[in-house]
């Protein structure tokens, strides 16, 4: 049995109607992932509400749970849950038989389990105290019978809260957790037969269950001489003193076997406590952290669960990442797939997990098919199926959607590049122009020059009528990858140049009026859609539009910087950053006045990055950064004027995907600080 759909009306975050919360989810692993405030410890706690936790806490209903909608005067007066569970055994269908609902949805007729949770806040209706009141039923519609105590403990959950006292949970002391796990599970229950010292005074140790080696042991500890004495002392010299004729006192010294056996198994197991040892040295004490005690406390959660075959195998966890380092963070998920699958142990059974996370790592080593991102309070699944992404998309993405480009998961926008240049670039200049990535939550995606449309397409709805759309803006960046006709000469293609069908380069002349155009309509088109945009730089590639547009001496330099990289920075410093800017401005100088017009300027510039010896990309993105950082600062450049100097679709891509459209930028934090080399890189020789 899982949880097939939730929806949720009026919780929290969450309204109602066309603005309810709706997940469809499949069995064994989902994860829950947006920003803070998205709503996914709302969706926790919805279901904590409507089955229960085997932890028996209660939860009472905070005027906080009640949605309060925009622009609304007060707050909405009752919560609506509903789950539909699927997939029940022969068993499951016999243990919740009467509360079943038949479905004939195009398949074979089936059966379903619907559970609807409402609390209806009615306080002040007659006395002015708070009252919320609460009730389960079930059916379709929420008008079939209640759920009865008995079916409601077979769908209570397992809740590991963030944050958790794993060692605590694990220690021996009345109502331990550790005893509340054992004494559910089948190997502490059936195995073996109970101690009776009428028919078997001397048993064989083991041949008998838990409870009846604690009874055994119980009635050893009792007959042993020490205790003995110490009980004829207790009673003869203190109690019988103590005593009226006919009401004498006697005491009698045992190890807890007053009560019935399921109170004295309590009792024993309560006794128990659970430590996490090295394999390679047993004997030495614990001296486990958080995160190893947390590990072992879901392990031992798994054991029940996993061990049960009626009722809901449901484990609900916030933040499993609390605690553990990223390899371990990595080795969990590895972990609770094969649980959820029923593939951990031999006779698993399968085990629906639904976890939150903030943690890129967890995100990149989760299947896609069973992610859901949160956002705008809607529930987006990136199953099959439900977004743009084809099969082939899915297989491409498992390979590398890493843990760096995980982090578009928790974005409010995302710029997917094609390289490191850009990855290096871009967040230097859209803060300089005021605009910071960071300050408007934007994940920058560097994807190496492969599978930009495929990461595009994760934003993309397959039905997006149904579904929605997910409003995250998503700014492509990518290259129109056309040179000016000056172009191939000065990047040292040797004329005459073959035909154009047999040569992988084009150049302006390429094409014919109109033509360039359409190509770039076709390249924006191939990304673009819903909340996603594509954008083209206007010329050739990012570095050469820099040049183009008002950047040629900067990108000049960084480019000789990055070819003299290893000079300047290696063990004898062969070469010092100063004299090297120096004659890479007199260079540059003699370029401007040799080389014509702008776009032959520009492909020198670009030669940089061609020629032999080849300016790293990266490298000279390190150093345009410090060169532009130094300029804002000391007032050379202000924002408005960097703006107006970078090529066009720089600018249209930062301020998409900060949502800042065609506003004036806000003011942000424009100055930089400059970096050790900036001065020497950008300043006068």
């Amino acid at each position: 049995m899982y949880i097939s759909k939730i929806e949720i009306e009026n919780f929290r975050c969450f309204g109602e109607g066309e603005k309810k919360f709706v997940l469809p989810l499949s069995p064994g692993l989902t994860a829950i992932l947006g920003e803070n405030d998205a709503g996914k410890t709302a969706v926790i706690d919805a279901l904590r509400f409507i089955f229960g936790t085997r932890d028996q806490e209660y939860y009472r209903v905070q005027d906080g749970d009640f949605h309060w909608p925009a622009g609304s005067i007060e707050r909405r007066r009752e919560i609506r849950i509903c789950c539909r569970l699927d997939g029940l055994s022969l068993k499951e269908r016999g243990a919740f038989a009467e509360f079943l609902t038949y479905v004939d949805e195009g398949r074979e007729a089936d059966v379903a389990l619907y559970v609807h949770w409402t609390a209806k806040d009615k306080s002040g209706a007659r006395s002015g105290r708070r009252m919320v009141f609460s009730e389960i039923r079930t059916g379709k519609n929420g008008d079939g019978p209640a759920l009865d105590v008995e079916a409601r403990e077979l769908l209570r959950s397992t809740y590991l809260r963030p944050l958790r006292d794993a060692e605590r949970a694990l220690s021996a002391g009345r109502g331990s957790r550790l005893s509340e796990i054992l004494k559910s599970t089948s190997q502490v229950n059936d195995v073996g037969a109970d101690y009776d010292p009428e028919t078997t005074p001397a048993p064989n140790v083991a041949d008998l269950s838990l409870l009846g080696i604690g009874d055994y042991s119980s009635a050893l500890i009792g007959e042993h001489e020490g205790i003995r004495q110490a009980r004829e002392t207790l009673n003869e010299t203190y109690l019988r003193p103590l005593s009226f004729a006919g009401d004498s006192f006697e005491g009698r010294i045992s190890v807890g076997r007053q009560g019935d056996r399921d109170a004295r198994l309590r009792q024993l197991l309560e006794r128990l406590e659970l430590e996490l040892r090295s394999g390679a040295a047993p004997e030495l004490p614990a001296n486990r952290g958080l995160g190893s005690n947390n590990l072992l406390f879901m392990a031992c959660e798994l054991l029940l669960l996993g061990s049960e075959d009626v009722g809901l195998p449901l484990l609900l966890i916030e933040e499993p990442e609390a605690h553990l380092h990223p390899q371990r963070q990595l080795r969990l998920m590895q972990f609770l797939a094969e649980q959820s699958s029923g593939s951990g142990s031999k006779g698993q059974n399968e085990i629906q997990i639904i976890l939150t996370t903030h943690s890129p790592n967890l995100a990149s080593a989760i299947p896609l098919n069973s992610l859901v991102l949160i956002h705008g309070d809607k529930a987006f699944t990136l199953a099959r199926g439900h977004t743009e992404l084809s099969p082939d998309d899915y297989r491409f993405l498992q390979r590398f959607l890493d843990v760096t480009k995980s982090n578009l998961f928790f974005a409010r926008g995302v710029m997917i590049v094609e390289g490191d240049a850009e990855n290096i670039l871009l967040p230097t200049l859209a803060r300089l122009i005021e605009m910071d990535l960071s300050a408007h939550g934007v994940s920058i995606v560097n994807v190496g020059g492969v599978g930009l449309r495929r990461f595009a397409r994760i934003f993309q709805r397959k039905d997006p009528e149904v579904d929605g759309l997910i409003k995250v803006p998503v700014a492509c960046v990518t290259d129109m990858d056309v040179m000016p006709d000056c172009a191939p000469v000065i990047v040292g293609k040797t004329e005459p140049f073959p035909a154009r069908k047999d040569r992988r380069w084009r150049m302006k002349s390429d094409f014919a009026d109109g033509e360039l155009d359409v190509r770039r309509e076709a390249i924006r088109a191939k990304a673009s859609g819903q909340s996603v945009e594509t954008f083209v730089s206007n010329d050739w590639t990012l570095e050469y539009d820099l040049a183009l547009h008002g950047l040629a001496e900067e990108v000049w330099i960084a480019g000789t910087l990055a070819r003299q990289d290893e000079k300047i920075n290696g063990a004898d410093k062969a070469e010092n950053i100063f004299r090297v800017t120096r004659a890479a401005k007199a260079r540059f100088n003699e370029v401007q006045k040799a080389g014509g017009n702008a776009e032959a300027v520009a492909s020198h510039v670009y030669s940089l990055f061609t020629n032999s010896p080849k300016a790293s990309k990266s490298i000279a993105a390190q150093y345009l950064s410090e060169i532009l950082e130094w300029k804002v600062a000391r007032g050379i450049y202000d924002a408005a004027t960097l703006a107006g100097i970078l090529p066009p679709y720089v600018t249209a891509a930062v301020r998409y995907a900060t949502g800042k459209g065609g506003d004036e930028a806000e003011n942000g934090n424009g100055e930089g600080e400059a970096a050790p080399n900036a001065e020497a890189a950008g300043g006068p020789a």
